[in-house]
């Protein structure tokens, strides 16, 4: 029989779109990106500098939480640790005073630290009592000495001694770092003027005055 049929492909020859034997196929096109990563290639630039930003601040807070812990700063001294107290002597008695009075007179230094105020002075005798100026409270300071001009009066004349050894006044001092009540021994100087006008003053009944 005669007639014309397809046309079978010659040795090595394919058809068009058709692979070989042996020829890996060719990869499938990838889909278009997703929203997320067309946001992405649009914002880059801002992205990456807000997580450059992030990873700084983290640490930074890394090497805060970790740094060495600074030692805190040393207290304040106590106030009975620089202040000091002088006798100067004594002073003529202020006007308008009780009878049976007499005056001195005392230097308040503070060396160091913060100021120091003081509260109250007194002195260990029941038959005396004691009004100063300036008027208590008041408040001193390092580098300004403070003269303080101090009245007693013989009130029971058998509750004083007229030969007093070594008398001194009680001052309570404050400061930032406590509260003191500290005894301050003024020297021979106040036990003499002290005696001299006590017995001066007591001189009537130096009989009950105890020595």
């Amino acid at each position: 029989m005669s007639g014309v049929g397809p046309v079978e492909p010659g040795e090595g020859t394919r058809a068009w779109g058709v692979p070989g034997p042996g020829t890996p196929p060719e990869p499938s096109p990838e889909p278009p990106p997703g929203r997320l990563a067309q946001t992405y290639t649009r914002h880059r630039r801002v992205v990456l500098s807000i997580a450059a930003a992030v990873v700084l601040l983290a640490g930074g807070g890394y090497l805060y939480a970790t740094r060495p812990e600074q030692a805190p700063p040393d207290p304040p001294p106590y106030p009975s640790q620089v202040a000091a107290i002088t006798y100067l002597g004594r002073e003529p008695a202020p006007d308008n005073v009780p009878p049976k009075s007499f005056s001195i007179s005392v230097q308040l230094t503070v060396e160091s630290g913060p100021p120091v105020t003081v509260l109250r002075i007194t002195q260990p005798y029941a038959g005396l009592s004691l009004a100063s100026v300036p008027r208590l409270p008041f408040r001193t300071r390092t580098g300004f000495p403070h003269k303080i001009n101090i009245t007693m009066q013989v009130t029971e004349c058998a509750q004083v001694p007229t030969n007093a050894g070594l008398p001194f006044l009680d001052v309570t001092l404050r400061n930032t770092r406590a509260i003191q009540v500290h005894s301050f021994i003024l020297g021979e100087r106040y036990a003499h003027d002290l005696s001299e006008a006590v017995q001066g003053i007591c001189s009537t009944n130096s009989a009950t005055a105890p020595k």
